[in-house]
């Protein structure tokens, strides 16, 4: 076939191609546009999941009468103008497709008034041609109605799924727009009935209600709040428990500059923010709000914008990683004040967690400081009526704390059950905990905080390990010699395809280092950095930890059991133990006044 110019038709049904893969991908478009016309209430309604009607309406600025038909064109846009707009780009769309690919596959008819207009004007497209400006009634901002999706494009057509999925698609995508602009009202119809209704939410409040009707209640009442500026950079947004984490990754919502993305490099921080608190392949649950300079990423990777670049991509990464596990490391709220009004008296707990192991002769004691309470009382207790200590309110008797002072988020000791867990009274009801999780657990903390002040040491070898690497490999050794050698591994270069292996940490003798190094070489090449000796060490320490935690059938004091409820109310990340299971759950009065339908 000659080389020829394509119809104009057919550029623009390629270009949809790109732009409009289903009737949701219509909607974002629409919405953002709404959105980059400073639009603070948007309407969508939608009919047979979108493939009959799909008409957006917004308040904002309009669009003037002579500027109707050149919005109908490709490439044509008020957004950016040079070079420069580009690179610092702060509105959703930019690339002046969206309009005339969408007329190119439906039915668009688009009308508009400008605040200075007399009236609205309303211009249409079929696919083919456009027609000239006419007066139409609207009092403000812009409608945009598209029908007949993809009637002049069968094939196209015969991809959509079933109305339900679609329309769930639709929801999906307002929902992602509604928690990156919490200050625009939204609203979803289909048929008729309403789907999606939020009102503008302004105030850290009316946010985390707007999160709940996404999210769920649920979510809301396990996550946490968080917000951190360092360097021109700024992260805040809602973590969940890691009692709340899925199995599958549908409730993570990442947003760069107030744009929904899905980038890997986020998702990959905030996961490795989680990585000590999270059972096996549990999914958290989060959302995120990354705001940066514009010009510091890329929003032109993707036709849909989902995907994005990060000129400091190692510089973000380790800020959002920092940032949520600094977050996830305060597990009790109210603790850390109670803490600093009562300290642990004795400094046993902060010696014997951190020995590498703990022979089982050692079992007999619990390595945790005591809180300050006579023997005599712990005997007396014991000693009292089952009614009189139960009665004790909460148990302060048992612990020698005074009847006016206050109860301790994880209240106090009343009994041991099974020989696995520490049964506790406090304000609200009972708080069960698994008493070898938590250990465990504050013991894996002590251990880690030991090796951040002693860094990894390294200990050179007798005799040094060849390993036989690609030219490129070999180049990286040489090239992160330092970043090797400070976390404890010096490896050096022998030819042009073999390095060695001279010294290894510390922690890790004895250990198979060749795979480790190989591992670490990917990782350099990929752009990972050297973390991966750092996360084998705390693979060491998590295990080492669950050997000199204390065991199951282990019979434990009140007092012991009040110094255990104490320490993990000092100890970050006490909600669970180094492989993610919880180390404490609580049943409120409310909980077992519903269990034996008390008041009812």
């Amino acid at each position: 076939m000659p080389i020829r110019i394509l119809p104009s038709q057919l550029i623009d049904q390629i270009a949809a191609g790109e732009v409009v893969e289903r009737p949701a991908s219509v909607v974002k478009e629409l919405v953002e546009n709404s959105l980059d016309a400073g639009a603070r209430s948007i309407s969508v309604d939608v009919e047979a999941g979108g493939a009959s009607l799909i008409r957006v309406a917004d308040d904002g600025c309009g669009i003037q009468r002579d500027e109707l038909k050149l919005a109908l064109s490709r490439h044509a846009t008020s957004k950016i103008a040079t070079l420069d707009d580009l690179e610092g780009l702060v509105s959703m769309g930019f690339r002046g497709e969206a309009l005339p690919s969408i007329a190119s596959v439906a039915r668009l008819t688009l009308t508009s008034r400008f605040p200075s207009d007399e009236h609205a004007w309303q211009i249409a497209g079929d696919g083919a041609a456009v027609g000239a400006p006419r007066p139409a009634a609207l009092a403000r901002g812009t409608i945009v109605e598209v029908r007949d999706l993809f009637f002049n494009t069968p094939a196209r057509r015969k991809f959509q799924r079933s109305e339900k999925t679609e329309l769930g698609h639709v929801d999906a995508v307002l929902r992602n727009l509604a928690l990156a602009r919490f200050n625009v009202e939204f609203r979803l119809t289909s048929n008729g009935r309403t789907v999606l209704a939020l009102a503008a939410a302004e105030g850290r409040e009316a946010q985390e209600r707007r999160v709940a009707a996404i999210c769920g209640e649920e979510f809301m009442q396990h996550a946490r709040h968080f917000s951190r500026s360092i360097e021109g950079l700024s992260l805040q947004g809602w973590l969940a428990a890691p009692a709340f984490s899925r199995s599958q990754a549908d409730m993570q919502f990442t947003f760069v500059n107030d744009r929904f993305v899905r980038d890997k490099l986020l998702r990959h921080a905030v996961r490795l923010g989680y990585q000590d608190v999270l059972f096996q392949a549990r999914q958290p649950a989060y959302v995120v709000h990354l705001t940066l300079d514009a010009r510091r990423v890329d929003v032109n990777a993707h036709p849909a914008k989902l995907e994005i670049r990060f000129r400091d991509s190692r510089l973000v990464h380790d800020f959002v990683f920092r940032t949520v596990e600094a977050a996830l490391a305060s597990t009790l709220d109210v603790a850390a004040d109670f803490a600093a009004a009562a300290p642990v008296h004795g400094t046993r707990l902060a010696r014997e967690s951190t020995r590498s192991a703990m022979p089982s002769a050692q079992q007999n004691r619990l390595a945790l400081s005591p809180v300050g309470v006579p023997q005599s009382q712990e005997q007396i207790a014991d000693h009292l009526p089952l009614y009189e200590r139960l009665h004790a309110r909460p148990s302060r008797l048992a612990a020698g704390v005074a009847e006016d002072a206050p109860v301790p988020p994880l209240g106090y000791a009343l009994a041991q059950l099974a020989g696995v867990y520490v049964l506790a009274q406090n304000s609200d009801g009972l708080i069960i905990v698994d008493m070898h999780a938590a250990h465990e657990r504050i013991t894996y903390e002590k251990l880690k905080a030991a090796l951040e002040t002693q860094r990894l040491h390294s200990r050179p070898l007798l005799v040094p390990i060849s390993i036989d690497v690609s030219a490129r490999e070999a180049d990286l050794v040489e090239q992160f010699a330092d970043e090797l050698e400070a976390v404890g591994l010096e490896v050096v270069r022998r030819g042009p395809q073999q390095v060695a292996v001279a010294a290894v940490p510390m922690l890790l003798e004895g250990e198979d280092v060749v795979p480790l190094v190989r591992d670490l070489l990917s990782d350099l090449a990929d752009g990972q950095g050297v973390g991966r000796v750092e996360a084998r060490s705390l693979e060491l320490l998590a295990t080492m930890a669950c050997h000199a935690a204390v065991r199951a059938n282990r019979r434990l004091g009140l007092e012991e059991m009040n110094a255990l409820l104490r320490e993990m109310e000092r100890t970050e990340r006490s909600e669970a133990c180094n492989h993610g299971r919880p180390t404490w759950t609580a049943v409120t009065l409310e909980d077992l006044d519903r269990l034996f339908l008390r008041g009812q």
